[in-house]
């Protein structure tokens, strides 16, 4: 706290002292530098002409001085990072000896060499000079007074002093606490925009006091020793001492608060931060943000190729990490190939998201490590305060959320959305509104037709549940699917679903209507033997073959080789259910699993279907997933089909079947029966039957 080091700010931060506190900045600059180098000129008038008559032990004195304004104490972080200046010691110990003037000349000449050999900016230096001035002269004036009241002479250079006594010590203490409250106000007045003056002057308040008085206690000691000369530079010793075990103190900090393999701050460091920069941002009324980041399939580079090589990879990662952000912001390893990033500050949650992406676009760039080449991929989670919390524990929470999300959604960041997470008051609310709603019978399901494309025949018809929310009406299956696979809800809701629809196709049996029903099911569903169980009891409960019922599974469980779920698909085969690969070119499939699970159908995602007409790119995709299909033996059918052109086009790619709102949107359970009761003659081609007013051809 003896400088002003402190008021350097990182580049990117927005505030100066002397934008947010002008006049308080001012006002400190100006008394330090007006007040302090108008002692320091008279202290250098003075002292010059009795340097020639200055003792041995005047520049043994010195030259210590010298020597510790270059080697402060720093004790660890969380305070001032310059440390204590030891050189204090020295300085009161010239003013009890020598005089203020001489003390005051003294130290200035030694903060000039000081400042100028660190490179500090030029307004700080006169201010250092002048603040140290005044500080010593705070102590100079207490000590006059006590020798004038007792008619004793002031000490000079000339005519030093000869000792001190016992009644001494209480205007030395006095002059300490002098000594400490000047420096402490004049360095309040100019510190950490954004904050009081009281929330300066009493920051640690003790921490300063204390280690700044266990200093200026040695002063006394090096006025003892001063009368033997050969004995000051004994004071080396403990002085040494003390700055070796703050040293050692210091290593075994950063040991306890970095991790050792990458150097980088570690959890408990980065949550400490975290917690005080949160602090900061309220009063600064900004906003930081907090990511966490964690590399995706790191596990198979140990796996394969050990510990080591994964190690020396994991500080290549955060090196690059580092290089992808601002000064001001910090990154930390949590453990593991997880990181966390803190941002600091940033304008909202996009710019957050942009300096994520950056980190993301930095870590996919090839690694060269141990002779080898590596390609990696990342999830980051972010949470931005005070949108997403204003705490610790609701922002790390808020930001492993979304991390969740990004990785399991694959799309690299993801900002944390209350309406996503899981745990969130109202998915919590919602889910107890599904489960309502699954006891009570409120799901329903609608049907949408798929048609052939050669024939124009009904070939099936897709069930798609529809929850209508007696509060919230409409909610959509994208937000209560995902909250049911990870509550235990899929199974009941699974069953539901395949229950009810194949109800449907009885009745429409029934009606002498033969149309196969297809149900979506999630991984969760094909872990296990239950889905099979589900699926027989409910095929023989309503008395239909296992023909009518088709099971559609999304391309993400050919991401793994899952001899669990493979099991569950022959068992569905060998009851004759087929299974259909819904949203196919979207994943990451592998065409060996592709052809060992028995997968009857592949469903062409509507993203390649809707641009046929405008990017010949996704006509050669589409060709090409219609060849694979077929290929393999399976049926290739196109989703979101919307116009007659498309139509056209995937006749002419020689797709099988189609669906989407050009056939008929999805439909309740009654409109879906009048729907097919208009089209009873299903080997009519569709463009007869579109001449039958509205028929398949209109959207219904």
């Amino acid at each position: 706290m003896d400088d002003a080091d402190t008021l350097i700010d990182a580049p990117d931060q927005p505030e100066r002292p002397s934008l947010v506190r002008p006049s308080m900045f001012a006002a400190g600059w100006w008394i330090a530098v007006a007040g302090g180098l108008t002692l320091v000129g008279y202290a250098v008038v003075r002292t010059i002409p009795d340097l020639s008559a200055a003792e041995p032990a005047f520049w043994v004195i010195a030259g210590l001085l010298l020597l510790f304004e270059f080697s402060p104490v720093i004790i660890g972080s969380g305070y001032d990072s310059q440390g204590v200046a030891t050189s204090d010691a020295f300085v009161l110990a010239t003013l009890y000896l020598y005089g203020p003037w001489t003390a005051i000349a003294l130290i200035s000449c030694a903060t000039l060499l000081s400042e100028i050999l660190k490179r500090k900016p030029l307004w700080k230096i006169p201010y250092n000079i002048g603040q140290f001035a005044l500080s010593v002269g705070a102590a100079a004036l207490i000590m006059e007074l006590w020798q004038g009241s007792r008619g004793e002479p002031i000490p000079t250079l000339a005519d030093p002093l000869t000792g001190l006594q016992p009644i001494d010590l209480t205007w030395i203490v006095a002059g300490w606490l002098a000594f400490f409250l000047v420096n402490n106000t004049l360095f309040s007045m100019m510190a950490n925009p954004g904050r009081t003056f009281a929330d300066d002057f009493f920051d640690d308040f003790g921490y300063y006091f204390f280690t700044t008085t266990a200093v200026l206690a040695v002063s006394p000691v090096v006025v003892f020793v001063s009368a033997e000369p050969a004995f000051l530079p004994l004071l080396l010793l403990p002085l040494y001492a003390v700055r070796k075990t703050a040293s050692i103190s210091r290593e075994k900090e950063h040991q306890a608060l970095h991790d050792s393999l990458t150097g980088l701050p570690n959890r408990k460091m980065i949550l400490t931060e975290l917690a005080a920069r949160l602090d900061e941002a309220r009063r600064r009324e900004v906003n930081i943000a907090f990511c966490l980041l964690d590399l995706d399939r790191f596990k198979e580079v140990n796996d394969t190729l050990g510990h080591q090589v994964g190690d020396r990879l994991l500080a290549v990662v955060a090196q690059r990490i580092q290089g992808a952000l601002r000064p001001n912001d910090m990154v930390a390893r949590l453990g593991g190939d997880e990181y966390a990033i803190l941002l600091d500050p940033v304008r909202n949650a996009d710019a957050a998201v942009e300096v994520a992406h950056r980190v993301r676009q930095a870590l996919t760039r090839p690694f060269h490590v141990e002779g080898m080449l590596f390609e990696l991929e990342a999830s980051i989670g972010v949470a931005v305060s005070p949108e997403h919390g204003e705490d610790v524990d609701p922002i790390v929470r808020r930001a492993d959320v979304a991390m969740y999300l990004a990785k399991e959604e694959r799309t690299g960041v993801e900002v944390y959305v209350a309406d996503r997470d899981r745990n969130s008051a109202s998915r919590l609310a919602l889910l107890g509104g599904l489960r309502t709603a699954l006891e009570n019978g409120e799901l329903q399901v609608h049907y949408q037709p798929k048609v052939s494309l050669s024939s124009g025949a009904v070939v099936g018809v897709e069930a798609l549940v529809r929850w209508h929310h007696p509060q919230r009406g409409l909610v959509m299956p994208d937000e209560f699917i995902p909250m049911a696979e990870h509550s235990g809800l899929m199974a009941p809701l699974t069953e539901h679903v395949i229950d009810e629809s194949l109800a449907q196709v009885a009745k429409w049996k029934m009606a002498g209507l033969e149309v196969p029903v297809a149900v979506n099911v999630s991984m969760r569903d094909l872990h296990g033997r239950d889905l099979v169980a589900v699926v027989a009891s409910a095929l023989e409960r309503h008395d239909l073959p296992a023909s009518m019922l088709v099971l559609e599974l999304t391309e993400r469980v050919l991401t793994r080789d899952s001899g669990e779920v493979n099991a569950t698909l022959n068992s569905l085969r060998h009851l004759g259910v087929a299974a259909s690969l819904d949203d196919f070119g979207t994943g990451y499939s592998s065409m060996v699993l592709l052809k060992k699970l028995p997968i009857a159908e592949i469903k062409i995602d509507r993203s390649f279907v809707s641009r046929l007409t405008a990017d010949p790119g996704d006509v050669t995709i589409v060709a090409s997933i219609v060849d694979l299909a077929h290929g393999l033996g399976m049926t290739a059918v196109a989703e979101g089909v919307e116009s007659e052109e498309v139509w056209d086009l995937l006749q002419g790619l020689g797709c099988d079947a189609v669906q989407g709102w050009y056939v008929s949107r999805p439909l309740d359970s009654e409109n879906a029966t009048a729907w097919l009761l208009r089209h009873p003659s299903q080997q009519r081609a569709l463009r007869v039957l579109r001449g039958g007013g509205e028929g398949v051809g209109g959207r219904a």
